[in-house]
């Protein structure tokens, strides 16, 4: 399937990207709704605890929405949560378009090709296998100077250069 999907013009590989991102969000999110209902029908609703969950989805579900799609692992279960909280349609759908499009965008530019070189080391290419290997160095060295920082965030008791939490010790003034 990629490589079909790799054969295609870039507009037309884009196109297909999105509508896949576009139909598997958009059906977690109706398989969630539908499963809410079911579960009100059957069992009541759960009153202020309903009530709270939606409010906060319906205040920060929007760019958590678009922002799953950056994500790997939770994506599924955000748009799943967006539907059993019943977020509105005209917060989810246009999140959700613009976070097809921006995978759609990354994925039919270094996604393909990160797949591709995949593959090319797989046949034994040894561009592909130095593409991957780039890759790999790149984010391995991404993770420890990530790591190191912590740790040396962690050894000053400050984190990223901000400035200590501590207090100066009140001056006092002197008795009269």
């Amino acid at each position: 399937m990629l490589d079909a999907l790799a054969a295609l013009p870039f507009w037309q590989a884009l196109l297909a990207l999105f509508a896949s991102a576009m139909v598997r969000s958009n059906g977690t999110y109706w398989v969630g709704r539908g499963a809410i209902a079911g579960w009100r029908r059957h069992r009541g609703e759960h009153g202020e605890l309903t009530a709270r969950a939606e409010r906060l989805v319906s205040r920060f579900g929007p760019f958590a929405v678009t922002l799953s799609y950056l994500t790997v692992g939770i994506q599924t279960a955000i748009h799943l949560t967006a539907g059993v909280v019943r977020m509105p349609l005209r917060w989810y759908v246009p999140a959700a378009v613009v976070g097809s499009v921006v995978w759609a965008v990354l994925y039919a530019t270094v996604g393909l090709a990160v797949v591709q070189a995949w593959v090319a080391a797989e046949a034994g290419s040894w561009w592909g296998l130095l593409v991957v290997a780039l890759v790999v160095a790149g984010l391995v060295g991404w993770l420890v100077a990530r790591r190191h920082s912590a740790a040396a965030d962690a050894g000053t008791g400050t984190r990223s250069g901000a400035e200590s939490s501590e207090r100066p010790a009140p001056v006092e003034s002197p008795a009269s």
